[in-house]
């Protein structure tokens, strides 16, 4: 989720299922990973530690964390600033400051597993109940953003909330200046199905009922966080996904400067893909479909590792769609069960830990 306007729309209307003609002939390896219940190196191996770097926002970002920190303490994560809604959408309105949620979530997802972790992930997850000024405000908003006040610096506030929790690793935004996001939408209004309409605002996108054709950022060309640059070209892997496709995962990709570290970095990419389509952004799209996306917005993209649970493969079809789709950004495809127990269409933490152990060494 790089032309030089990736920014803008493409000129003509994208076709509906993003069908990209295949950019390299590089063909893709299809690994079907078991699913451990234990990692230890072998014998005689050193234990590696990674650096990694991870995008997104809100719950996918979460859960790929809470993965990651179970692999690598060396890890930050790039976290998107568009949320208009909830408690983040009414301080970004009312201070003028960037959107907290998904940063807060984020760190309380680097929280560790001990007694203090799990207190503290637990309070900065904290909603106030009522209908006052409190109501529906997490207290992790506004510890985070009674920092930026005092420090006037929402980099080194986020480093002093982490250490405060103990987090293991780094949470950055991808900017310092509040995004908004704008969308082109096939059928917003379901009267008028074929009607081609702009919805702005990250709330009003996720609960559109229309097919998204493109997005863009506004204010145009922002400016990315210096260090979260940095941490791109250091790492040795840079993790896309999981999360809402257009809102959380795209963005990353339409910030120049995030775009072009991405894409130029000596460290390898990740796509982990989501278990099931979300309701409005991604309706009916195959696994294939959200690659090909990614690559409508960001041409330069490569890839060497596509993370896929089986039950997002419906079929034989979609199976060898999925694997065209990796052939043409050069990714090896990763089966494995990475789903919570029971059907949710949820992460689970210790799968996924299980599934990129062996894939990050």
């Amino acid at each position: 989720m790089i032309e030089d306007s990736a920014q803008h729309l493409p000129a003509a209307p994208v076709p509906t299922r993003w069908r990209a003609e295949a950019r390299s002939q590089e063909p893709a390896t299809r690994r079907r990973v078991p699913r451990p219940l234990h990692y230890r190196e072998s014998a005689g191996d050193e234990p590696r530690t990674p650096t990694v770097v991870a995008f997104g926002g809100g719950h996918g970002l979460h859960a790929c964390l809470s993965a990651l920190r179970r692999v690598t303490s060396r890890l930050t994560a790039v976290v998107t600033v568009a949320d208009d809604g909830g408690s983040s959408g009414r301080i970004r309105r009312e201070l003028a400051v960037l959107p907290p949620g998904d940063l807060r979530m984020a760190l309380a997802a680097l929280c560790g597993d001990d007694e203090w972790g799990r207190t503290w992930a637990r309070a900065l997850q904290h909603r106030f109940s009522g209908d006052g000024q409190l109501g529906g405000h997490a207290l992790g908003n506004l510890l985070i953003v009674a920092l930026w006040e005092q420090l006037g610096d929402p980099v080194g506030a986020l480093d002093w909330v982490g250490r405060l929790l103990g987090a293991q690793g780094r949470v950055l935004p991808m900017s310092a200046v509040p995004l908004e996001i704008e969308a082109t939408v096939r059928g917003a209004d379901p009267a008028f199905p074929d009607a081609i309409d702009t919805v702005r605002g990250q709330h009003a996108l996720a609960k559109t009922p229309g097919e998204v054709l493109a997005v863009r950022l506004l204010p145009e060309n922002p400016p990315a966080v210096p260090e979260a640059v940095a941490a791109i070209h250091e790492a040795d892997w840079a993790i896309l996904g999981p999360g809402s496709w257009f809102t959380s995962v795209l963005p990353h990709l339409l910030v120049p400067e995030l775009a072009e570290a991405i894409t130029t970095t000596r460290a390898r990419r990740m796509l982990v893909l989501n278990l099931a389509p979300q309701e409005g952004e991604t309706d009916g799209y195959t696994a294939a479909d959200h690659i090909e996306v990614l690559a409508a917005h960001a041409p330069a993209l490569r890839l060497d590792a596509v993370v896929v649970d089986p039950g997002s493969i419906r079929g034989d079809e979609e199976d060898r769609q999925l694997a065209k789709a990796a052939a043409s950004l050069g990714a090896h495809v990763y089966v494995a069960e990475v789903a919570a127990a029971g059907g949710l269409p949820y992460h689970d933490p210790d799968r996924l830990a299980a599934v990129l152990r062996p894939i990050l060494r």
